[in-house]
């Protein structure tokens, strides 16, 4: 049995709503809890009855890596865990900051900005400018 779903799925509502500029995640209305990555129910509680909403966009670095590359290859870059305010874990990068001085525990605001390929991508940066 095939189950569908009218209109597009979540990620792909996900990424219209980057290209445009707007980061949304989603809250279930069932039970209120924030849910990222997108689904079509909510995993705490199982209601379909998930709308997009604005996150503050503030949150806090939980885990870091910086990737080594050569300058040829591209440069260093970094990966980072940042748990949103909402309680919602994104994978993303931290920009506006020496990546050695991305540690556990750094505040972090979100933004729209480019990610690989140069599509739409959610990115933080210090809360208060680079340091």
């Amino acid at each position: 049995m095939e189950t569908s779903f009218p209109g597009p799925g979540p990620d792909a509502v996900f990424a219209a709503k980057l290209a445009e500029g707007v980061l949304e995640i989603q809250r279930c209305g069932g039970c209120g809890s924030h849910v990222f990555h997108p689904r079509v129910i909510c995993p705490a509680c199982g209601s379909p009855d998930l709308a997009w909403v604005a996150p503050s966009g503030r949150g806090t670095v939980y885990a870091r890596t910086i990737i080594r590359r050569k300058p040829d290859k591209g440069g260093d870059y970094n990966v980072v865990l940042v748990d949103l305010e909402e309680g919602v874990r994104m994978m993303s990068r931290v920009d506006g900051i020496d990546h050695d001085r991305i540690a556990a525990g750094l505040k972090v605001i979100a933004s729209v900005g480019k990610g690989a390929g140069d599509e739409p991508a959610v990115v933080f940066r210090p809360e208060g400018g680079a340091r």
